[in-house]
């Protein structure tokens, strides 16, 4: 009998061990946690920022380790996970893949939301719509779908796609006018080769994404004008409620006042210490600010060109940046500033005449946990101007 309660015990505590797993992209570390740190089987738990790590696809199911030092003057224990931010950076003079082509959807994507195993609709049904009724419907559920619009379109309203969704503009210049794109509590989610322009405050972001993860946003065209005050239009691509595994790559964003912001609350760490997002190879031009405007998560920037951008980069309340081989030209008050206790660690930038260059807190992410190609800085304008926007065929 002894024998045998001592089995169920054992087992029972086996049972409990397994069920106390993190899942799949759930938090296993970070400053002042003390949950689970394991993640369940297929994941690892990776380091993201000092107060954030998370169980994504990998091989190890081993977990962060808990010491008691930390960077912080602080009492607090800080977590060392599995920090796979050993970064495989392969400089080059010349471009990275720009993903463009006619075929497949995931192409040349890089970044956290390759990190996060992102496909979009790879693998469903393709539809061609021509309508805007027709794109709305098209786009929802979360089956597998790839959704090519084939016109451009005017209106005032908003399309938000489910999970496992890929929107793609079928020929260079495909537009929608006063039309947003809302990317909220979902995930998988690819939008490609699209011009979205004026789409007021009143209708929301050119391209809202909200408690989203895996979004690859790539060679599109967003913009409004600054004829009108800043509350005209909203901003052109905010990344807000703890999104997680986001890329922006290979983008023009011009012609506006408030551009991308990423995390949209001082009061909203709890959430938005999760956000992890890459935002590389962009064209920016004739902007007021938020390039971006970054809050709590973490961030990694690199190859963006910036040209008569007023403010720049502003990391913000406790986020960490890195930084990586951006230029400015022309009009520039602040390229890199901290606000209320952001974080950067910034090298090979080229500030250009920027009033200020880089005033920013020195932060501590000098790498991130996956493969990229840097461009060399002096090449960087040449590159960029010739290959971000919405510029691909499908």
């Amino acid at each position: 009998m002894k024998i045998a309660i001592l089995s169920l015990s054992v087992a029972l505590s086996a049972v409990s061990f397994v069920n106390a797993a993190v899942g799949a992209y759930g938090q296993c570390g970070g400053l002042n946690y003390t949950g689970e740190t394991t993640c369940v089987s297929g994941y690892t738990c990776v380091y993201s920022n000092d107060w954030y790590s998370q169980c994504v696809p990998g091989a190890a199911s081993t977990a962060s380790t808990k010491s008691s030092s930390s960077t912080k003057a602080s009492s607090s224990t800080k977590t060392s996970s599995t920090k796979t931010s050993s970064s495989s950076v392969k400089p080059s003079s010349t471009s990275s893949s720009s993903g463009s082509g006619t075929t497949g959807t995931s192409s040349g994507m890089v970044g956290y939301a390759a990190l996060g195993g992102t496909t979009g609709g790879e693998g469903g049904t393709t539809t061609r719509v021509s309508t805007l009724a027709a794109l709305q419907a098209a786009v929802a559920g979360d089956a597998k779908k790839i959704v090519i619009l084939t016109t451009s379109l005017t209106g005032a309203a908003i399309v938000k796609p489910g999970s496992n969704t890929s929107i793609l503009g079928a020929t260079p210049g495909i537009t929608l006018t006063g039309i947003g794109i809302r990317i909220i509590k979902v995930s998988n989610v690819i939008v490609r080769n699209l011009v979205i322009k004026k789409v007021l405050a009143d209708t929301g972001d050119a391209i809202g994404i909200q408690e989203a993860s895996k979004v690859w946003i790539n060679h599109v065209d967003l913009s409004s004008d600054r004829d009108h005050d800043k509350d005209y239009y909203d901003g052109l691509c905010d990344i807000t409620h703890g999104s997680t595994y986001v890329t922006v790559s290979w983008s023009k964003l011009h012609d506006h006042w408030k551009s991308m912001l990423i995390g949209h609350s001082d009061s909203n760490g709890s959430e938005d210490k999760a956000i992890t997002v890459t935002v590389h190879n962009n064209y920016w031009s004739n902007l007021n600010s938020r390039g971006p405007s970054f809050r709590f998560g973490t961030g990694h920037i690199f190859n963006n060109y910036y040209l008569n951008m007023n403010d720049g980069i502003n990391t913000r309340v406790e986020a960490q940046l890195l930084v990586q081989n951006n230029v400015w030209e022309g009009t520039c008050s602040s390229a890199l500033y901290s606000t209320d206790g952001g974080f950067a660690y910034a090298s090979g930038n080229d500030f250009g005449t920027c009033s200020s260059g880089n005033t920013a807190l020195s932060g501590s992410l000098s790498s991130v946990p996956y493969q990229y190609t840097l461009t060399a800085t002096s090449s960087v304008k040449s590159t960029v101007v010739a290959g971000a926007g919405a510029n691909l065929s499908f």
